[in-house]
């Protein structure tokens, strides 16, 4: 199995070393990497707070994008700091389920398409909506992500935020994880902001039992013996149902 988690809009800033875009997983995704960073890179700065969406305390990450080269990195895992990754919480897991993320978890990036947890990266503002100038990111991602997911030959479950998957859909037969909440009269409602923390302690949960999924029918068996409430919906795709 692998999950697509998608990135956060949150960085933590900081790290050792400079990026090295050929160590990056999937090298086919390299030129693409280039021609995203040199679009970032020409937003004008004073465009850049109503291109990138930054406010007054997050107008310094204007800047970000003018020293991807040379600015520090940090495992992409760490670099993300919103509440799916507080869900997560990555830097408390034992060696081995960090390894099994290492294994099953690929993070999703509109400026570099795809990333294992441990490939280093630099704090950098680019979302799946940002109209980069001359280079439509759905027109850059749309091929490349999908045959980069079907070239690990694992079954998919998805759980990008619609905006993300958008950029390049998982392949056939990958599963969309959907998240509720239901409250005690049984009533169900879709979430937005909360359903990111859910997805984190999902993939925590994983990877702290070491799963071992190839299928929508055996994630749900998982979360049967796990006690996390799974449902199947329609033909391919997972609901994790939350208590309201």
């Amino acid at each position: 199995m692998i999950v697509v988690l998608p990135p956060s809009e949150t960085k933590t800033e900081g790290g050792t070393g400079v990026l090295a875009l050929d160590a990056l997983v999937f090298p086919s995704l390299t030129g693409r990497r280039r021609r995203a960073m040199a679009a970032a890179r020409r937003i004008p700065l004073r465009d850049a707070a109503t291109v990138l969406k930054l406010g007054p305390r997050s107008a310094h990450e204007a800047g970000w994008n003018r020293a991807l080269s040379t600015s520090p990195v940090r495992p992409a895992i760490e670099r993300y700091a919103g509440v799916l990754y507080e869900g997560l919480d990555a830097a408390s897991l034992d060696g081995g389920a960090t390894g099994w993320l290492e294994r099953h978890v690929l993070l999703a990036s509109a400026m570099f398409g795809l990333l294992r947890p441990s490939d280093p990266i630099p704090a950098y503002r680019l979302s799946a909506s940002t109209p980069l100038p001359a280079l439509p990111l759905k027109g850059l991602w749309s091929g490349a992500l999908p045959a980069a997911l079907a070239s690990t030959g694992e079954w998919v479950l998805d759980a990008r935020s619609s905006a993300y998957a958008a950029l390049g859909p998982a392949p056939a037969g990958s599963a969309i994880l959907h998240v509720e909440s239901e409250d005690p009269d049984g009533r169900r409602r879709a979430l937005n902001h909360f359903n990111k923390h859910g997805k984190g302690e999902l993939v925590r949960g994983l990877a702290r039992s070491g799963a071992e999924v190839a299928s929508r029918d055996e994630l749900l068996a998982w979360g049967a013996d796990a006690g996390v409430r799974l449902e199947p919906r329609g033909e391919q795709d997972v609901v994790l149902v939350l208590p309201a």
